[in-house]
Order: structure tokens, then C-alpha cells, then sequence
């Protein structure tokens, strides 16, 4: 039986829906710090009310929409190749850095978060948090068939890692396919 489009928890859904993507897509257009929640509330058609019901600032409605962008691309693919494997994850966040709003709306919400502490410790807990035990589950299996080193230490292959996009999105610095494959190639084979 199809669901009947008159259901509010359709409808909410669909609310939230249209109030992250609007986000993501102001964010993209004007900068972090030209959205409002009016602004998102009109691109989202929906009224500021529903915005504040769901979420207390700006910023909050921001990292719920950043996270969402980034949870297609970051889950680890296993095919026994950790550099591949890798490869495939971390070109897959760079194209969401380059090409959606998410690296201003990251950026924004970094930098709201140095005077809420609230949404500080929210970023870590929904995105910092979850792909650091992730990275951890795929670098131990990694570790377990032999494709790195038994004394390799992962935390600092992950800081090296994404690291570098950091990095380079937090200081607006161009970043491309290229770097991944540089990144890659020196913490898997150094530098001589």
C-alpha cells in the first residue's frame, strides 16, 4: 500500500528534507555567514518555527546538513586493498568538499563552534567521532591480512590523512584528486 502523502511524519520528513538541503545549497551560494534561518526557511518552504522546533541555532541545522552530505562517502569500501580503499573514501569526501556547500557550511560551523561549546562537542560527536572508529575498523582489518605494518600507527596515519583536506579547505586552498594520490603515496611508501 502506498504511503498516503497526507501523514505528518511524511510530511516532517519531508520538512527536513527541504530545510538541510536548503542549507547546504544557501551555504554553497552566499557564504556561512550570509544564511539566516530565514533565509533557509524560505528556501525550504517551510516557516521558522519548524526550523527552531528542530534545532536551536543555525549552526546546529548546519551540521545535521553536513553530516548528511558526507554519510555517502564515508563509509569505508573493504576490497583488501587499503590504499584503494582509501582512494575511493577519500576521493569521495573531496568531491563533497568541492562541489556542495559542505565546505562552508563546515567551516562555518567550526568556527560558531569556538563560542558554543554545545556545537563544538556536537561535530565531534557526529562526524569527528563516528569516522575515526570507522578509519580504526578498516585499518585493523587492514592490519589483520597484512596490508600494513603490525606496529603502523593508524592515529597518525589518520591525522595525515584528512589531515591534508582539512587543511587545505580550512585555508581555502585549492585541493584536487592529485593530492589524494600524493598523500597516499607518502604515508604508504615515505619519503626517500
Amino acid at each position: 500500500m502506498p504511503a498516503n502523502p497526507s501523514d505528518p511524519s511524511r510530511r516532517s520528513e519531508h520538512s527536513r528534507r527541504a530545510i538541510l538541503d536548503a542549507s547546504i545549497a544557501l551555504v554553497g551560494e552566499v557564504g556561512y555567514d550570509n544564511v539566516s534561518i530565514e533565509s533557509i526557511a524560505r528556501r525550504a518552504c517551510v516557516g521558522k518555527q519548524t526550523i527552531y522546533r528542530w534545532w536551536p541555532s543555525k549552526g546546529a541545522v548546519m551540521l545535521e546538513a553536513a553530516t548528511q552530505s558526507l554519510d555517502p562517502v564515508v563509509a569505508f569500501p573493504d576490497t583488501g586493498d587499503i590504499v584503494a580503499d582509501l582512494r575511493v573514501q577519500l576521493l569521495g569526501i573531496l568531491e563533497i568538499v568541492t562541489t556542495t556547500g559542505f565546505g562552508p557550511a563546515y567551516r562555518g560551523v567550526i568556527a560558531a563552534g569556538q563560542s558554543d561549546p554545545d556545537l563544538l562537542r556536537a561535530v565531534f560527536d557526529q562526524i569527528i567521532a563516528p569516522n575515526v572508529t570507522a578509519f580504526s575498523a578498516r585499518l585493523a582489518a587492514a592490519r589483520e591480512r597484512g596490508e600494513i605494518r603490525a606496529d603502523a600507527d593508524v592515529q597518525t596515519l589518520r591525522d595525515v590523512l584528512y589531515g591534508v583536506i582539512e587543511y587545505r579547505m580550512f585555508h581555502a586552498m585549492p585541493i584536487e584528486p592529485g593530492h589524494v594520490d600524493a598523500i597516499l603515496d607518502v604515508a604508504f611508501h615515505g619519503v626517500r
